[in-house]
């Protein structure tokens, strides 16, 4: 009797340590591939155009948590890490959601109420970047696997070459990760 109560208190005690660090929530946004391969999007006018600044558009849902959490890490320290750099960071929040950025974000990046394209975005988080001269070097997901970091991104590699001046064209891929999908609500 003894045991199977040990048992018990030991089985909700994990349950509840699971939920309380939100890796119950991984069910909900299980690691997925998607197809990344949209090329269309274009700044709105006040932005594009060769301003002589890369411009990082980050596209989220606030509904996706666990991949937020994840990627909002890593989107701080980009920030951090470009600071003295000419780019200017920009979010996109899903449309017909609401909610708000985690607040060590909220005053670093500047909102936009859409790109023109965004419809086609295959999954969030996920993020958009264009040259200095306003092309588009790069749409997708900022890593592979379910944690987001510097050691799996696709982005500071294609944000070096860009402030080293080369020219990056946009290319398709096949991520697996942790997305939500993007579509209508």
């Amino acid at each position: 009797m003894f045991l199977v109560a040990a048992l018990l208190i030991m089985l909700s005690g994990g349950i509840g340590l699971w939920k309380y660090f939100g890796l119950g929530g991984l069910s909900d946004f299980a690691e997925q591939a998607i197809v990344f391969e949209d090329s269309q999007l274009r700044l709105p006018d006040h932005l594009a155009g060769p301003t002589g600044r890369v411009r990082l558009v980050h596209f989220w849902d606030p509904a996706c948590k666990v991949c937020n959490r994840e990627t909002g890490a890593h989107l701080s320290y980009l920030i951090s890490m470009y600071r003295r750099f000419n780019i200017d960071f920009y979010s996109v929040r899903r449309p017909g959601t609401t909610g708000e950025l985690p607040s060590f974000l909220k005053d670093k990046l500047q909102p936009l109420d859409g790109i023109e394209g965004m419809e086609r975005i295959p999954a969030s988080p996920s993020v958009a970047i264009w040259d200095a001269q306003g092309r588009l070097a790069y749409a997708g997901p900022y890593s592979l696997g379910m944690v987001c970091t510097s050691a799996n991104s696709f982005v500071e590699p294609i944000i070096d070459k860009l402030i080293a001046g080369e020219q990056v064209e946009p290319f398709g891929m096949l991520a697996v990760g942790c997305y939500c999908r993007w579509g209508s609500p």
